[in-house]
This record gives structure tokens, sequence and C-alpha cells, in this order.
């Protein structure tokens, strides 16, 4: 579950323009994904040696080819190196400290069993970053959400120089923009078109499907709680793009934030019709969402229209959530579609 410690999703830095999904419709309709990358400015196929390549921060970073040793911080980013056939580059993930849930506290069981991870490949990033067990893993290349901090990036640029990519995409779309990025830098060109084919042709699906759609539903997609509100996703969020492809229209699409706190009151004069929350890592209906203000009050809860969904779905931006998370929730926004 991509969250940092207060709870909130950090803010991407680099928007991908809506001109995605114009690069999508090539794709479906046969141009092929080295094509595609020639859209985006980046080069069709790698050579052997460093690459320079930009990241989703907008960073020019220097990289060795192919590394064998990697530390991956994100289940986004592992999501996309499973997918890709390329675990075994993986030498440590994220973890947070003991007693704010170690490796389990970004990774779900599944997500840990389904991957073979262990305790022994943990690199503590929160509460602080630890530089030690990153540097007894020996990567050769860092690939990071923006759960670590611009400090740390610095530090393990600047003083220890592994070279850190930044992947954070800030759309749907953007995942595919990553996928190719991570294609070019281990050499699996193949194997990112592959997959990014199956994500283009769900995304046309999706958007086929909610164009013939008389009305989107007023909705909460909800990721957590407490006494003070709902978190839910802001406008030029990965969250609002999955809403929006999954045909719902979202109560938060024009707040001033990019991940809002939003309060029992803005809940409810928004009307929502229906609700979406997520569970696991300790969240659930009872002990956190059933907790939060005026809760029983909101017509979507008056009227059952409340609908459990796994956080991992909605929280992390992956290939993951383009095949499952975007179908279910089509699914739950317009059950008799």
């Amino acid at each position: 579950m991509t969250l940092n410690e207060s709870g909130v999703p950090p803010t991407p830095a680099r928007s991908v323009p809506v001109v995605w999904f114009v690069v999508g419709i090539l794709v479906a309709a046969g141009v092929g994904v080295g094509a595609t990358a020639l859209v985006l400015g980046l080069p069709a196929k790698s050579t052997p040696g460093p690459l320079s390549v930009i990241d989703d921060l907008g960073r020019n970073v220097t990289v060795p080819y192919d590394p064998s040793r990697v530390a991956v911080f994100g289940p986004s980013i592992m999501d996309s190196m499973f997918r890709l056939g390329l675990r075994s580059h993986v030498v440590a993930v994220d973890c947070y400290a003991p007693a704010f849930g170690g490796l389990l506290a970004d990774y779900s069981p599944q997500q840990v069993a389904e991957w073979n991870l262990s305790s022994s490949m943990c690199v503590e990033v929160g509460p602080e970053f630890d530089f030690e067990s990153l540097l007894n893993a020996t990567p050769q290349l860092v690939l990071a959400s923006t759960i670590v901090s611009v400090a740390a990036v610095e530090t393990i640029s600047s003083t220890y120089h592994i070279p850190v990519v930044m992947l954070q995409p800030p759309t749907m779309s953007g995942i595919l923009v990553d996928e190719s990025l991570l294609g070019r830098i281990f050499g699996v060109q193949s194997q990112a078109a592959t997959l990014n084919n199956a994500l283009t042709t769900e995304l046309a699906n999706l958007t086929n499907a909610t164009s013939n759609l008389y009305s989107f539903p007023t909705v909460l997609v909800t990721y957590d709680s407490d006494e003070n509100g709902y978190w839910t996703f802001g406008p030029t969020t990965f969250g609002q793009s999955l809403i929006e492809l999954a045909g719902g229209s979202s109560i938060s699409a024009n707040s001033t934030s990019a991940y809002p706190e939003l309060s029992g009151e803005q809940v409810l004069v928004s009307n929502v019709s229906l609700i979406v929350y997520g569970t696991g890592f300790g969240l659930n209906l009872s002990n956190t969402y059933a907790l939060g203000p005026l809760w029983s009050s909101f017509p979507a809860v008056q009227s059952n229209q409340v609908f459990p969904l796994d956080s991992t779905l909605i929280t992390e931006p992956d290939p993951t959530m383009i095949l499952v998370g975007l179908p279910t929730l089509f699914a739950i926004f317009h059950p008799s579609a």
C-alpha cells in the first residue's frame, strides 16, 4: 500500500498529458510500442552500456544497463518488476520499522507470498531511512516511489553514488510510460510491449464501455479515515484518473488538494450515492470508516451502497490497478453494465 506514514500518498511531480489516450488509440490501431516510444521521445531500442533516462519527477538519471542488483521501494514498482520477469534482479525492498508494521506496512500478505519477499530484504524507509541496510544490499540501482523522501534520494545519489529512478505515475496512462522505461533499462522491451498491449486493451475497453453510459454515479473512493474525515483523491492524481475511467463522478474532483481529507459535512452535502472504501493493512469498515464523522448519515450508507475493495487496487499505480482494480471499480459503479 503506497501511502506515507500520515496516510497521505505523496503528490506526483510530473503530469502525463491526456494525449496519452491518443497513443493508446494508435497502439490499438496497430502502431507498435516501438512507435509509441518514439512519440514519447524515448528510443525504441536500447544498447548495452550506461543509459540516460528521464524519471517520473523529470530527473535525468544515468543508470547501468540491465543491473542485476536492484533495490525497489514501492509495491507498485515491485508489481511491474514481477510482471516483466525481473524478480530475480530485486535484492532489497522497502519496509518500515517493526513498530510501524515492518514489511507488512507496505506489502500485503498476498504480495509477500506471490513475489517471494522476506524480512531479510528489508530496508527501512521510515520513520528514518536506514542507509546501512541499503548499502549492505549492494544495489546497482534504486527504483523508488515518492514514499522515499527527497533528502534520502539526495543522499543515496550524491553521497553513496547509487542512481535513483523515481517511478510515481500520476495517471493510468502514465503506468504505460513506466513499463516502457523499465523495459528500456533492463533490455526487456518485448516483455514491456506485451504488457503495455494488455494494459492498452483494458484501457480501451473501459473507455468504450464508459462512453456508452448515460450517467456516472456520484462516488467517494476513500483509502483511509479518522475522526476528522475521509482521505480520497483530488484532481491530477492517479486515483482521480482511475475513478473517471471506471465511470464514476468523484465528489473530490474539484478539490484544491491533490489528496484531500474530506470532512463529514463535505461528504454529506455532496449527496454521495456510492462509497468504495479500501481494506487491508488494518483498515476495515467497523474499526475505520464507520467511526468517521457522520458516516451513518450519508445517503450511500443508508441505501447500502457501500463496497469494500483491497487497498492495493486503489493506492498503487501499477499494472494490477489497470488489469484488476479498474474493471472491478467499473463493475461496482455500473453493475447492470
